[in-house]
């Protein structure tokens, strides 16, 4: 039992974290009624969903079929590693980093499978993970910071597009820059024939994804994609459930405790009160390292009147450490769980790439934009 616990803790380091980081605070913050409004639910609804569509589309082989058509159009491994940042970035702007990472992080890893270097699959990932927040930077849906500051600070679509559009491309210029560290050598499809895809399963897990699409846009309430998502694969495949990262949730909740028990606490909030003032930018920034953008967004929002510039530091925090954006999350948890991971090589890359890009990204926008 004791070795069990051991080896769980060593593959969840984010987890066991998260788990500390949140107990730590309830010392600080007896628990009451107001721990009930911590959990952003939706969120939650929208991940077990999604993560539950994954998985019934897996299982009957559509990712197979696509990462074939990948290899097959790409030729080789730095434009398969082009085409996956690039599909990364784009989409993100409408269903979300986090939808996107989900969708195409467990695709890359199926499509790299045949590929025998783990350097050329973790740098690609990482490439995704950073692309999909740049992406996500650049319309309001495209992550929850987003709305939520562009909602509060009653933003005008130009005035937010004048704000993230260069910083967005900018970011993407590095990471297509950085796609040169991968080879041009060939990468094909296996030849084997693969299985046909039922149609009436990939019907209903399809359902499930646009009905977890729609709930992201906020035309489906979370409780109805609960409903139906649970409704639609207990009919299908109720052995999905088990699919489910129970984890990637948990550590979400972790960090919703965290972050709700901290901005109670009187001293936090003058602190930030003191020093915001003038360096929104640069403070936004460090403190999403540290408690993740989302909430920092939220933290901040009600020191400054500073809305763009919170906007810019929120976003371009996301690409830090790896809570800096809960979506980076999701990718590391995705690799972690694929065969042979060597995570220690993942958070070497991860830092060098997200820390990087964000170096020149903030150089470029203070000295040029």
């Amino acid at each position: 039992m004791k070795e069990k616990i051991i080896t769980f803790c060593k593959n969840q380091p984010v987890l066991l974290a998260s788990c500390i980081a949140s107990l730590v605070t309830v010392f600080l913050v007896p628990p009451d009624k107001e721990y009930l409004g911590y959990c952003n639910t939706a969120v939650l609804i929208e991940l077990f969903a999604l993560m539950g569509a994954i998985a019934g589309l897996r299982s009957i082989g559509i990712f197979e079929k696509m990462t074939d058509f990948l290899l097959s159009k790409a030729g080789t491994v730095r434009r398969l590693s082009i085409m996956l940042i690039l599909i990364s970035f784009f989409s993100a702007m409408l269903v979300t980093n986090d939808v996107a990472l989900l969708t195409f992080v467990p695709l890359t890893i199926l499509t790299f499978r045949n590929i025998p270097d783990e350097k050329h699959k973790i740098l690609t990932i990482v490439l995704e993970n950073a692309s999909a927040n740049l992406g996500s930077m650049l319309t309001p849906v495209g992550n929850p910071q987003n709305l939520y500051l562009y909602d509060v600070y009653h933003l005008t679509t130009g005035a937010f597009l004048k704000t993230m559009l260069p910083a967005g491309i900018a970011g993407l210029g590095c990471l297509l820059l950085l796609t040169f560290l991968l080879p041009a050598e060939p990468c094909r499809p296996e030849t084997s024939a693969s299985a046909r895809i039922p149609k009436k399963p990939a019907v209903i897990y399809t359902a499930v994804f646009v009905i977890c699409l729609l709930t992201v846009f906020r035309i489906v309430p979370d409780w109805l994609c609960l409903i139906l998502t649970v409704i639609l694969l207990l009919l299908t495949n109720p052995k999905l459930f088990g699919k489910v990262d129970y984890t990637l949730l948990a550590t979400f909740v972790f960090f919703f405790i965290f972050v709700g028990n901290i901005a109670r606490i009187e001293a936090v909030s003058r602190f930030f009160s003191g020093i915001l003032t003038g360096h929104e930018l640069l403070i936004s920034i460090l403190l999403s390292q540290v408690i993740s953008n989302v909430p920092a967004a939220v933290m901040l929002s009600g020191f400054t009147d500073n809305g763009t510039a919170l906007l810019l530091g929120v976003n371009l925090g996301g690409l830090g450490t790896l809570i800096a954006s809960m979506a980076s999350l999701i990718s590391y948890q995705c690799y972690q769980k694929s065969e042979h991971p060597q995570t220690g090589k993942y958070m070497l890359i991860f830092s060098a790439v997200n820390f990087g890009t964000m170096a020149i990204v903030l150089l470029l926008q203070i000295f040029i934009f």
